[in-house]
């Protein structure tokens, strides 16, 4: 039982081995605590429960029964505390009835139960965290500064770039006259400016490089000779696959500056349609103007007029000292 102790105690004198007195004294009971534990002790024998709960008389046998129960155990319970444990048992007055599931409810439950789940929930969100980082900074950041550049360079960089290549371009044919070029260029200024604010990075960029190709033509200056070393060719004959019933006759030829230095030149090649920087390249010439370079080399085995045009700072073409068709190889 869950009592021990008389429910009215009185102190008393014990005497020990010794013959010596010893005050003892018991504490009382609560009387609501008796009452619970009566309830306690009818729920543990449901059969008293079940036999003796139907009317006054065996209510009456049920207290006779729990008084011989306490008093078996050396408990004194008054009859009015024992009445009083029936009718809670009666009344469901100490039954614990669970509180509603709601959601209050299971977040409470949650929290009480936090041990057991909580150390996967902290792993599930390192896990998460990882995975954000890992796709942040392997894919979004990367992705941001590339967009965040490409702004810069459209909204900065080019719009200040073509305004400073078309200065320089305006300054180059100021040298030679070459006034027709300047609205040229204006033109070529305002599509990469309307090209920026469309957010078209590849015309933008395009039209900043047709220019940066303008002006970096404009400010060379070179002679074009031929070719005429050991071992290399200073002319050729070629059969165009696209009419093989002729031939194309072409010197070969370099560009060399003030210095003798062989300067890169941006060649269109007539047969691949493609543009190749190279330092020689052969432009397409009528066939007696080969002819005449073939029986100038073969008399002595030296050119005597290799000069064939001259490149002036200013201007975006040569000057041809020979007569050219307008076509160039880059190979052969």
């Amino acid at each position: 039982m869950n009592a021990s102790a008389n429910a009215d105690p009185q102190p008393a004198d014990t005497a020990n081995g010794n013959g010596s007195t010893v005050a003892a004294s018991r504490t009382p009971l609560d009387h609501v605590m008796i009452a619970m534990d009566v309830v306690d002790t009818l729920r543990h024998d449901q059969l008293i429960v079940e036999r003796e709960l139907n009317g006054d008389e065996r209510k009456a046998k049920l207290i006779e029964r729990l008084r011989e129960i306490y008093s078996a155990q050396g408990i004194d319970v008054p009859d009015k505390i024992l009445e009083e444990g029936v009718r809670a048992l009666e009344e469901d007055r100490f039954v614990y009835n669970p509180p509603a599931d709601t959601l209050k409810t299971r977040l409470l439950k949650l929290y009480v139960t936090r041990s057991s789940w909580g150390q996967y929930a902290i792993g599930a969100l390192g896990a998460v965290a990882a995975l954000w980082i890992g796709w942040f900074a392997l894919y979004e950041w990367p992705r941001q500064s590339a967009l965040s550049a490409q702004r810069t360079e459209l909204q900065q960089t080019i719009p200040t770039r073509l305004t400073i290549l078309q200065k320089q371009i305006e300054a180059e044919t100021a040298l030679s006259g070459q006034s027709n070029l300047t609205s040229g260029v204006a033109s070529t200024v305002r599509r990469g400016l309307a090209a920026a604010r469309a957010g078209n990075l590849t015309e933008a960029r395009a039209t900043r490089a047709d220019l940066e190709d303008q002006l970096t033509r404009l400010s060379a200056a070179y002679t074009i000779r031929i070719v005429s070393r050991k071992g290399e060719l200073s002319g050729l004959w070629r059969i165009p696959k696209v009419n093989r019933a002729t031939r194309n006759y072409y010197l070969v030829v370099e560009a060399v500056d003030a210095r003798g230095n062989t300067l890169k030149q941006t060649i269109l090649n007539e047969e691949t349609s493609k543009r190749e920087t190279v330092t020689k390249w052969a432009v397409r010439v009528p066939r007696d103007v080969l002819e005449r370079v073939r029986a100038d080399k073969a008399d002595d085995g030296i050119l005597n007029v290799a000069r064939v045009g001259v490149k002036k700072r200013g201007y975006l073409e040569p000057e041809w000292q020979v007569q050219v068709n307008g076509g160039a190889i880059t190979r052969w």
